[in-house]
């Protein structure tokens, strides 16, 4: 496909744009990571307060007991919301990738120096 002088420059600017999505979304998909580790942490300290309890490092009371359990429960539901989150983000990043490789794949590329090959 030959591209005309001007539509070039437009697709670089709709590349570039695309680009930019991607790194916006490689950011959101880092926060994923930073949420899914505190969830895991919040469940983490939920069952040690719980084992705590039980074992008698605390004071076995009803408030020791509600904490653990929410912090638990709570740490579930973080971490699959975000888990879900993070899944919908890496499939639309692939979806962003692959339509900016056609883009630049459409584009009349030349080679610089006249040398066909990198050896």
């Amino acid at each position: 496909m030959e591209l005309t002088d001007t539509a070039e420059p437009e697709l670089r600017e709709e590349i570039a744009q695309l680009e930019d999505r991607i790194e916006q979304l490689a950011a959101k998909l880092e926060n994923c990571r930073t949420v899914a580790l505190a969830a895991k942490f919040v469940i983490g300290t939920g069952v040690a307060i719980f084992a705590a309890s039980l074992v008698g490092l605390i004071r076995l009371d009803i408030m020791a007991v509600l904490a653990s359990i929410t912090a638990v429960i709570g740490g579930f539901v973080l971490l699959g919301s975000n888990s879900t989150t993070a899944n919908e983000l890496t499939d639309e990043m692939a979806r962003t990738e692959a339509e900016r490789a056609a883009l630049i794949g459409s584009i009349g590329l030349r080679v610089v120096g006249g040398r066909d090959t990198l050896q």
